[in-house]
């Protein structure tokens, strides 16, 4: 039976559709499965582990600031993210106890702990590697214990501004502290957040105010097209 060119044309598009929608599906199935058995199964994480061992992938800039499963993404919409807001970085679960996995920082800057903060610290970056005209900040939390007892070194004590890190410095080690809204596994999260535009961060828990960490660290690190693990690549960005 011979179709006629717009016909054809639909059909294609159908099927390529299909085929788009059925991938992004399947790819949330796997990594919901992939962050059920980091928590249930044990003996399965090593496979899930991303290690770059402090060093920049080969064309990146960032270090991946802690080891471990990359298992909840930039622009995350699983649960309970779609009810409440879009990811807006990286939760990064170690496969450890609490105050033992170490964070670093990602790049050279400029380090924030305001005098509230338990288990956060922020890095200014005044010369976004990527965009030089601009400056970015990245941001690292859940440094502490379920009752807010710091892991973050003591170089960093409460209300520090501005205090000269280089990348690699370490910060502190992953915890379970989420402000007393809930219990939490292992993890930091991460995420570079852009500047105001008079030298302050905005609000890092709306996505729009953050970058995509994809370029910045040469991993597909994008909800949209990540890899099951992340590892280095070529082509990071969702293209």
């Amino acid at each position: 039976m011979r179709l006629n060119s717009r016909r054809a044309l639909m059909l294609a598009a159908g099927v390529s559709l299909s085929v788009c929608v059925g991938t992004a599906v399947w790819r949330q199935v796997r990594a919901s499965r992939d962050l059920v058995a980091w928590f249930t199964e044990p003996a399965s994480r090593a496979r899930l582990i991303t290690d770059t061992g402090l060093t920049p992938c080969p064309g990146a800039l960032f270090i991946l600031p802690t080891t471990g499963f990359v298992g909840l993404l930039w622009d995350d919409v699983r649960p309970p993210y779609n009810r409440i807001r879009r990811h807006s970085g990286l939760d990064i679960f170690g496969n450890g106890e609490p105050g033992q996995v170490p964070v670093y920082a990602a790049y050279d800057g400029l380090l924030t702990r305001l005098p509230g903060w338990k288990s956060a610290v922020v890095i200014r970056h005044p010369h976004d590697p990527l965009s030089p005209s601009r400056q970015i900040w990245t941001y690292y939390a859940h440094m502490a214990d379920e009752a807010g007892n710091s892991y973050i070194v003591d170089a960093f004590p409460p209300g520090v501004m501005d205090v000269p890190v280089a990348q690699g410095t370490l910060l502190g080690y992953q915890g379970l502290y989420n402000g007393g809204t809930g219990p939490i596994g292992l993890h930091l999260h991460f995420s570079i957040v852009r500047d105001d535009g008079h030298g302050r961060f905005l609000n890092e828990t709306d996505v729009r105010n953050t970058l995509d960490p994809s370029p910045y660290l040469g991993m597909r690190l994008n909800h949209a097209c990540a890899d099951e693990v992340p590892a280095c690549t070529a082509h990071a960005s969702c293209q």
